[in-house]
């Protein structure tokens, strides 16, 4: 274990960031994870621990500047780059995406979930952009066993990067965008929220819209001015050292297995198809300034990065009650979902506040900002979660950050 880093103030309890550090210690331990980094911040007060190794089998140490893959962490970043867009008037909340998304024009709807791809009626009216910031398009992930329905058949068949992140298999934009405008949709647009494949969208989007590639505009309008040198959709042959290899529990054999090496792994070169939804790499300081930006209104150092409107819509609930009630176990815990995040509509289990705002991501990351105690909190690992509700590690952590409020 590596020392923490505590920028000491009032803020924070040092009991409270000791009894932090034994609870996720123990996970580690307990093989919940490698190694990971935990980052909380109050203001000035902030407090970093690294814990455990950087691989199994390793004795190096995990080091705060880690490289992670931050999978659907990725969400709110696309929808924040979205909203740059709408600050500056290239984009609208409710126009139809059909102007620069022409493939989306004219869609057709299953008429059951389990219907053949061809039993489909007219869609009631065009995708928004709206409808895509806050995945009620229509599609989305489907949680059932590969196969079960006609749809997830064809999805997977056209390589349209529904499961798990992996950015080798993907087709580049205007091809995923043409194989994914030959399916229906599973929904009426605005009839329920669907995870996933609306950021997806978004990336195509955003790059018809600003005129250059996605990952450049990420970079101009939402990387440079945070400072964030080591988020991107690759990690440079300079910086392999310091990315962690991704594991996962094999479901056929319970084994602790390599997801994605570091060395020739599918994020050391520049994907086809870079990913809105789930494509991201990242490190625990990047995705702070990335977290205290909204926190702060859309502010980062003296400098706008987005309106304050923007960052207000962003993270305020944005389903109705039909919506909400269609999320199922992603949306758990008296969570609404804004624009590419979640929004905690009522205080949880675990202490967040009404209000509280974030997301995680499924190979092994959760962030979550709460204004109420003008707190930013992170937890980045390399071990992929193996459901919607995370492990029990995650559930501790934020227990233990809301106790270590002095």
């Amino acid at each position: 274990m590596t020392e923490p880093t505590t920028t000491s103030g009032s803020a924070l309890s040092r009991e409270g960031l000791n009894r932090l550090r034994a609870v996720l210690r123990q996970h580690v331990e307990q093989g919940a994870a490698p190694g990971l980094i935990a980052y909380l911040s109050i203001g000035d007060d902030e407090h970093v621990e690294a814990i455990g190794t950087a691989a199994i089998g390793s004795t190096e140490p995990i080091r705060r500047d880690a490289i992670f893959r931050i999978s659907s962490l990725t969400k709110p970043v696309t929808a924040a780059a979205t909203m740059a867009l709408l600050d500056d008037g290239t984009l609208t909340l409710d126009e139809p995406v059909d102007r620069l998304l022409p493939e989306l024009a004219g869609r057709r709807v299953l008429r059951s979930l389990d219907a053949a791809l061809d039993d489909t009626a007219p869609a009631n009216r065009s995708i928004t952009v709206r409808d895509l910031l806050t995945f009620t398009l229509g599609f989305g992930i489907v949680l059932a066993p590969p196969d079960t329905y006609p749809i997830q058949t064809a999805m997977d068949r056209l390589s349209l990067g529904q499961g798990a992140p992996s950015p080798s298999g993907v087709p580049p934009p205007d091809e995923w965008l043409r194989r994914f405008g030959s399916l229906p949709l599973m929904e009426q647009p605005g009839a329920q929220w669907m995870y996933n494949t609306g950021s997806d969208i978004l990336g195509v989007l955003i790059a018809r819209a600003s005129g250059q590639p996605f990952d450049s505009f990420l970079k101009e309008r939402i990387f440079d001015p945070l400072g964030m040198t080591d988020t991107g959709f690759f990690v440079p042959a300079e910086s392999l050292d310091r990315f962690a290899p991704e594991y996962w529990t094999n479901p056929a054999t319970g084994a602790t297995e390599v997801y994605d090496p570091v060395e020739d792994g599918q994020w050391s070169r520049p994907p086809a198809f870079p990913s809105g939804a789930g494509g991201l790499v990242s490190t625990i300081d990047d995705y702070a300034a990335f977290g205290r930006m909204l926190l702060d209104h859309g502010q980062h150092n003296g400098r706008r990065v987005l309106s304050q409107s923007s960052v207000a819509a962003m993270t305020r609930n944005q389903l109705g009650p039909e919506q909400q009630a269609t999320s199922g176990p992603i949306l758990h815990d008296g969570r609404g979902w804004g624009f590419g995040l979640s929004v905690f509509t009522q205080p949880s289990s675990d202490g967040r506040s009404a209000g509280a705002f974030g997301w995680e991501g499924g190979l092994g990351t959760t962030w979550g900002a709460d204004p109420t105690h003008n707190l930013t909190a992170m937890l980045f690992t390399h071990r992929m979660w193996e459901s919607p509700e995370g492990p029990q590690l995650y559930r501790d952590f934020w227990r233990a950050v809301y106790e270590a409020l002095a």
